[in-house]
């Protein structure tokens, strides 16, 4: 371990460590400010926040909640999807680590450049499957949490002029926003897992993507159509 430290350096360029910071701050900043958006200009994720409070507000004023029941099993099931598909890319994942020295020679027969050390094709794989390990855990949570937003939900007196139905009420709306926050943490972490399988074939291609993956989810956050939508300001057809 301690000769693999002292090699870090001769194995990866300067335009590596460029990259991999890039990588880091922009999706460390990009997660903050999709999460703490100023208030004069909120995420689309933000605006969410507020039509789920809304929804419970409306759930907890209901006799006949199956619709609501419905909707948040869609949720969990949405959830369950990507958390399985993650799960199917780990496994990808873990199998091609078997497999370094095809892949090596895959690059050797595409490229006129020299295919780097398989420890460094390992580390970069292993980079990957960081991030797919921490989506999934992040989508096992989301399934968790709406699960605990069910039952709270389940818990809600049945009459609208119960006080108490407005208390509980409010309770199940955090936890559906919680577990929303599980989700789009987990499908953030594919997007940027996605991007750093550019490492692979090199620091520009790996900073390229991150740059532009970086520039979709802002895009999507803070400048698209179903946030102009949200905030009631549909562009004219």
């Amino acid at each position: 371990m301690d000769q693999l430290a002292l090699d870090l350096p001769q194995l990866f360029t300067r335009l590596d460590g460029v990259a991999l910071a890039v990588f880091v701050l922009g999706t460390v900043a990009l997660g903050w400010s999709i999460e703490h958006p100023r208030r004069s200009h909120p995420s689309t994720h933000r605006l969410m926040k507020g039509y789920r409070h809304r929804w419970m507000e409306a759930m907890a004023d209901r006799e006949n909640r199956i619709f609501d029941a419905q909707l948040l099993a869609s949720l969990r099931q949405g959830a369950s999807f990507f958390a399985s598909a993650t799960l199917i890319a780990i496994g990808g994942g873990v199998a091609l680590l078997g497999q370094v020295e095809q892949v090596q020679q895959v690059a050797r027969d595409l490229s006129a450049m020299p295919a780097d050390p398989a420890v460094v094709w390992e580390l970069k794989i292993i980079f990957v499957l960081v991030l797919l390990v921490s989506a999934f855990l992040k989508f096992v949570w989301s399934i968790r949490v709406f699960g605990y937003c069910a039952v709270v939900m389940a818990s809600t007196p049945n009459d609208p002029t119960d006080p108490r139905a407005k208390v509980v009420g409010a309770r199940a709306a955090e936890l559906n926003y919680l577990a929303d926050r599980s989700f789009t943490r987990g499908l953030r972490g594919v997007y940027f897992a996605l991007a750093a399988l550019a490492w692979l074939v090199g620091a520009w291609a790996f900073l390229a993507a991150t740059l532009f993956t970086i520039a979709v989810v802002v895009r999507r956050e803070f400048a698209s159509q179903s946030r102009a939508v949200l905030l009631d300001r549909m562009p004219k057809p």
